[in-house]
């Protein structure tokens, strides 16, 4: 903030001269207009055909990437060709003269241009890619095509066609994509097509070798071709319920066989002849035991019925074996039979497992020939689908608001200029501002001389419009009076016995207020009571007598060369709270009557008569009577104009004074323009060493 005060009228220069050049500029600057178009683009264009795919891929929700690919494609070299070629623009001479082209206008006489086609094309490409600018709008699919030109026509034509052409690019690059896969589906469509005749061509020729047969089932299985068996998986199927059958029944007729040999077959138990003789071998049997209760078995009626009887026996055991016999017949006729089926079981079990051994090799081909059938198949609906989406290509870009002929120019922009000229302004200014600061090497304000000279200040002097200061000094409410006191305050600490007995004033260079600063001290010590006496200790280029107005005559010179006594160089000023002593007539070499012994002894002898010494020293660089002084002295103060001494002059002066066993109490900037930084005061007075009056 200090520095912006400092410099601000290098800043408010450069925000002027800015000003200016914004002004000229939006008054000399060839209007310009611009016509918009806007247009949406959408991840994918309208389904016409609902089962239909595209051949363009599917671009997710959050995708970015397809709208950062179509805002380039918009913008690209391609497109400015594209639509240079659709307005025919290599033919107009007004668009290459509107435009600012001159060496391709110029190169047209009489309709036709000196320059080849192929060059004016390029041109026009160039131009309208230099002046078209995409604009999407944040959290849409709209996107605004802009075109800058003198003419509004012209823009505004530009700018439709822009949009127009990059719909049928689009297309186009659809329909090139479909085109180039068909191409290549039919290919390889060929190439699928002969590797499946010759998978079934293989497949026909091992089933042939090796006499596999397969007859279709009906149905489909889980490759999704017609369920094939083969032949011998029949014959087993059957021959092996044939089997089961003949086996069921072989049990049963073993069954009765059993039941025959042990009386209880059932055909013998519902056989009628054999109930009949069954129930006539009973009537007999029981006639005969009657007769045997009464007579012997040589009975003749006893002998008929025992005769009878054994006939009876003999029948029904003739017709007991005759049942017995048809079915032991009946179980070996099964006993063959299922021993026959078995056999042929056996057989064809043999020629299955053979045959499924040998179906492993053709089971391979039939895999080979079904995924080249579903390869093929697929492949040729895919071309059947683009064959169909190619006829009705969808458009996924649209022109929501064509462009309009503008009204008003969109450049220059009177209000935005100037804004830009304050702005460029203030940031020109305070950048060259801050480069003077660093570039200036001088001193500005009392925190800027602690920071670069290590040195604490014991306070500032203002600048102020006259040009005598020692007059202002008599002004006990003026601001320089004000200023002197409270550094007096402060240098009354550098001390533990309050203000220091002697104190040398020196700077420098000269004209920085040293010669003022130390008359200041004599003047406000002096009226606070304090017996105060004021030494000019530049004899080489002494002041004091000039600026109180009185002789220059024995004075600091005469004292140290012996000549007079302290007391008769000493002389008080009617008007003034302090005593002086001149410097006296200049000697040949200052420094060696003040490297004596003398000053010390003088220092001393005047200390017991006044509280308060103070020595106007010559300046520091270029001469050794300061830092001598300053060696003698009890407090030395540094005193430095602000601005007006570089940093490195004043370290070097200060380092001098500090190699001489100087006490330095403090430091004081003069001529602070306290109006400039914001403080409201100020002085001017000026110094020139030897010539002038400090």
């Amino acid at each position: 903030m200090m520095m912006a005060l400092r410099r601000r009228w290098t800043i408010i220069g450069a925000i002027v001269v800015c000003l200016i050049a914004a002004v000229l500029f939006t008054l000399l600057a060839t209007p310009k207009y611009t016509a918009a178009t806007q247009i949406e683009i959408n991840r994918e264009g309208a389904r016409i055909l609902s089962n239909v795919e595209n051949v363009q891929p599917d671009t997710g929700a959050a995708d970015q990437e397809f709208y950062q690919t179509q805002y380039t494609v918009l913008s690209s070299r391609a497109m400015a060709q594209r639509v240079a070629r659709e307005l025919r623009l290599a033919d107009d001479r007004h668009f290459f003269d509107v435009m600012g082209a001159k060496l391709v206008a110029e190169s047209f006489t009489n309709g036709t241009s000196s320059l080849s086609r192929v060059q004016r094309d390029e041109a026009a490409a160039q131009i309208l890619s230099a002046h078209v600018s995409v604009q999407p709008i944040r959290t849409s699919r709209l996107v605004d095509i802009e075109w800058t030109s003198p003419d509004p026509v012209l823009a505004a034509k530009v700018a439709n066609t822009w949009a127009t052409s990059f719909i049928s690019y689009n297309l186009e690059r659809r329909y090139d994509a479909s085109s180039y896969a068909r191409r290549f589906l039919t290919q390889r469509l060929e190439q699928l097509r002969q590797r499946l005749e010759t998978s079934e061509r293989q497949l026909v020729g091992y089933a042939q070798q090796q006499s596999i047969i397969n007859v279709p089932v009906g149905g489909t299985d889980t490759s999704g071709r017609s369920a094939e068996r083969s032949l011998t998986v029949d014959s087993l199927a059957a021959l092996n319920t044939a089997l089961s059958e003949a086996t069921a029944d072989r049990i049963k007729a073993e069954s009765r066989l059993a039941g025959a040999r042990s009386g209880t077959l059932p055909e013998q138990l519902e056989n009628a002849t054999i109930n009949t003789l069954r129930q006539r071998q009973a009537e007999l049997t029981a006639d005969y035991a009657k007769l045997m209760q009464q007579f012997s078995p040589e009975y003749p009626p006893a002998l008929a019925l025992a005769a009878q009887l054994a006939q009876v026996n003999r029948s029904l055991a003739r017709e007991q074996q005759r049942v017995s016999t048809t079915v032991a017949n009946g179980y070996n006729d099964a006993l063959g039979r299922e021993n026959l089926l078995r056999a042929k079981v056996n057989s064809l079990r043999g020629d299955f497992l053979d045959q499924r051994r040998r179906g492993i090799q053709y089971n391979i081909f039939q895999r080979e020939v079904d995924a080249n059938r579903e390869l093929y198949n697929g492949l040729l609906q895919r071309l059947k689908e683009i064959g169909v989406s190619a006829g009705a290509s969808e458009n996924n870009i649209s022109v929501i608001d064509g462009a309009e002929i503008p009204s008003r120019p969109s450049f220059p922009r009177p209000f935005l200029n100037i804004l830009a000229g304050l702005a460029v302004g203030a940031l020109l200014g305070l950048a060259i501002a801050f480069a003077r600061e660093q570039i200036d090497e001088t001193i500005a304000d009392p925190s800027d001389f602690e920071r670069r000279m290590g040195l604490s200040m014991l306070g500032g002097v203002p600048e102020v419009a006259t040009h005598d200061p020692i007059e202002e000094l008599r002004n006990p409410k003026s601001p320089l009076t004000d200023a002197y006191l409270s550094i007096q305050a402060s240098l009354s600490f550098t001390t533990d016995h309050g203000l220091p007995r002697s104190l040398i004033v020196t700077s420098t260079r000269p004209a920085e207020g040293k010669s003022t600063t130390a008359h200041a001290f004599a003047y406000v010590t002096g009226r606070s009571g304090v017996r105060t006496l004021l030494i000019d200790a530049d004899m080489r280029s002494p002041s004091l007598h000039e600026n109180l107005g009185i002789a220059n005559g024995d004075g600091l010179s005469a004292v140290l060369s012996g000549i007079v006594t302290p007391q008769q160089a000493i002389r008080p000023i009617e008007g003034l709270p302090f005593d002086v002593m001149t410097a006296g007539k200049s000697p040949p070499n200052a420094a060696e009557l003040l490297r004596g012994h003398r000053l010390p002894e003088l220092l001393a002898e005047l200390g017991h008569d006044y509280g308060f010494i103070v020595l106007d020293s010559p300046p520091v660089m270029g001469l050794a009577d300061a830092p001598i002084i300053a060696s003698v002295a009890e407090a030395t103060v540094f005193v430095m104009e602000s601005r007006g001494v570089k940093a490195r002059l004043a370290q070097i002066a200060l380092e001098r004074l500090r190699q001489a066993h100087a006490h330095i109490a403090g430091a004081v900037m003069t001529k602070l323009q306290f109006r400039k930084a914001g403080y409201g005061y100020g002085y001017d007075y000026g110094y020139g060493y030897g010539r002038s009056k400090d």
